[in-house]
């Protein structure tokens, strides 16, 4: 594949949904706050159209649909020969691979826990307590205790009380771990960046989580004393992350086969980006229709969370653009690659929360917040990488 260099000239997004994605996002935190409030037994019947184990819920219907259609656009870009060639680009790849992998989600897991469990834990409430799935085939009595929860009997279901902060700590943990979501694509576009190797350094960290994402999510909320579903944490990754990568190869090659290279790109990709974003957007409507009255009753929680995502997001940054700058890597190449460590792939955090926590979880709210904060942050990080641009040496032609 040919990595071609950005060109100069200012970009623009056309798309409405893209141009205006914090407008539409806020308009859905607003409806689902509403639809919680005006009709909260329907909020209560989408919850519980989910698979169950055990008499446990397992996978929520509504959100595996929803997420489907948010990873499937990712997967089916993939042009796996683009990806092995890539290993040859070297520096900027690595870079990503490096900063995604072996930094951010430990600094996420430092700064998520000094603020959540320190800093705004008076703020959140000391005594405030979360209800969140039992871990999958795990079978505990009523009254003992598992990590930092306890088993409490909820409707006839067998949950797990634990702490307020740490549902949402739980949150930011999954969402350190998830990297460059599609929407990098975008900042990278705006950015003025290479598009070609944008792509292939998303795709890459795409299936990176197929191996690390599930060792590391265990591994850091084992640390900070969270319920370890292990086998629902591997399912969330073969539902979210597998499922849509193996219908995406699968389809691609369909599609080149029957139409052509040129209209899968023209048509076929085409239609996918407003299919994407409004799936987001169902998203963001259901797990808000579940946090409405937690929200309401404590606006500022979703400050609480805002601060140290916002944080971790220009660290993550600063410190890949540093390197991207020591390494003397191309304006090109650069900004991308530490947009790419800056961004959080909101949809397998969102969907691997609801999975393993519930809808209605603490966690999943955290993973929400991070959608809050992406937008705006990441478009203000492309406003700083095009003002520092000279900072860099040009593309080789």
């Amino acid at each position: 594949m040919t990595c071609s260099p950005a060109s100069t000239e200012s970009r623009k997004l056309t798309n409405p949904f893209e141009r205006y994605l914090t407008v539409w996002v806020a308009l859905c935190i607003a409806g689902g706050i509403l639809l919680g409030k005006i009709a909260p037994g329907l909020a209560k019947t989408l919850d519980g159209m989910s698979l169950f184990v055990n008499g446990a819920p397992v996978v929520s219907i509504p959100i595996a649909i929803c997420l489907f259609f948010m990873m499937y656009p990712i997967m089916v870009k993939i042009d796996f020969a683009s990806v092995i060639q890539a290993g040859k680009s070297g520096k900027p790849v690595w870079l990503t691979l490096f900063v995604n992998w072996a930094i951010k989600p430990f600094t996420m897991y430092a700064i998520a826990y000094f603020f959540l469990g320190f800093a705004f834990k008076a703020f959140i409430g000391t005594e405030a307590l979360d209800l969140v799935k039992m871990p999958f085939g795990l079978d505990l009595p009523v009254g003992a205790e598992h990590g930092a929860g306890t088993v409490v009997l909820v409707d006839g279901i067998k949950m797990l009380q634990v702490p307020l902060w740490r549902s949402y700590f739980a949150g930011a943990i999954l969402l350190g771990i998830a990297p460059c979501t599609a929407m990098v694509l975008v900042w990278g576009y705006l950015a003025r960046g290479n598009d070609g190797l944008t792509l292939v350094m998303v795709a890459i960290n795409s299936l990176t989580m197929l191996l690390l994402y599930g060792v590391l999510g265990g591994f850091l909320l084992g640390v900070g004393r969270l319920p370890v579903p292990w086998q629902a944490l591997l399912l969330s990754i073969a539902v979210y992350v597998a499922l849509p990568l193996v219908a995406g190869y699968f389809s691609r090659k369909w599609i080149l086969a029957a139409k052509g290279e040129a209209w899968f790109k023209e048509k076929f990709l085409h239609v996918l980006t407003p299919v994407t974003i409004l799936a987001l957007l169902t998203t963001l409507v259901l797990l808000f229709s579940f946090k409405g009255d937690v929200i309401l009753a404590n606006p500022l929680t979703i400050l609480w969370i805002a601060i140290p995502l916002f944080l971790q997001t220009m660290l993550i940054f600063a410190l890949g653009y540093a390197v991207a700058r020591a390494l003397k890597l191309s304006y090109a190449d650069a900004a991308p690659a530490a947009m790419i460590g800056a961004s959080n792939h909101f949809e397998v955090a969102i969907a691997t929360a609801t999975m393993l926590f519930g809808l209605s979880s603490g966690a999943a709210l955290a993973t929400v917040v991070g959608v809050l904060i992406e937008v705006p942050v990441m478009l203000w990080l492309v406003r700083i990488c095009t003002r520092t641009a000279h900072w860099f040496p040009p593309a080789a032609e």
